[in-house]
């Protein structure tokens, strides 16, 4: 099995039903097929670079697959492992909705969003929903919510250490780690400035809302 590909970027291409990267390794151009969030961050060709590959072997095929980060590899397996979904319709996903947003919608059991990617309907996001259950722990959805630390600077990493630590502390508490985790999202995304809350002003914030309480 190939797990990555480390060379030089020979040429890449993206049309309507695919996006792909031909990489010089070692004197052999490997096409490999990448999702758009992998093609975004792609090098200008004739630079170095290295994707995290899946080596797709069937009767009739033999595909690469990558991916910028070992994570997007990662959450890319875990969907081809739901009945009905290939390595294309998994490629799709990714490259329909961020790594952090995938994983939120599939914690939360989101099908409204997941049912938007193309080639996924309602019935298929119910099954990805349904098959995935506890394979994804809220707190990797939620620390995922901001870029991994090779694409972001240090405040918006502290920021989700900061989510991490505050949804522990309300589990600490007694609070479902499910609805710990809603509450702090919510919290995030809903008051100015949220990134540079502490870990206790991030709890206090969670604790005086309401509906959370209620």
């Amino acid at each position: 099995m190939i797990a990555f590909v480390k060379g030089i970027l020979f040429e890449k291409n993206i049309s309507n039903t695919s996006a792909t990267a031909i990489v010089e390794a070692a004197g052999v151009g490997y096409e490999i097929f990448v999702p758009l969030s992998t093609f975004n961050e792609l090098p200008a060709e004739g630079a170095e670079c290295i994707l995290y590959t899946h080596d797709y072997l069937r009767e009739d095929t033999h595909t690469l697959f990558g991916f910028a980060t070992q994570e997007e590899k990662n959450l890319f397996l875990l969907l081809t492992s739901v009945s009905s979904i290939g390595p294309k319709l998994a490629l799709s996903a990714l490259s329909a909705y961020p790594v952090h947003l995938l994983k939120s919608a599939l914690v939360q059991g989101d099908v409204g969003i997941l049912s938007k990617i193309s080639g996924i309907g309602k019935r298929t996001a119910e099954r990805m929903v349904v098959e995935l259950k506890g394979k994804i722990n809220p707190l990797d959805a939620l620390a995922s919510s901001a870029p991994s630390p090779d694409r972001q600077n240090a405040k918006s990493g502290a920021a989700g250490k900061t989510a991490q630590e505050a949804v522990l502390a309300l589990v600490s508490l007694g609070y479902a780690q499910d609805q710990a985790v809603k509450a702090v999202q919510k919290c995030a995304q809903s008051i100015p400035g949220a990134d540079t809350l502490s870990t206790a002003q991030l709890i206090q914030a969670v604790l005086n809302n309401a509906d959370f309480r209620s």
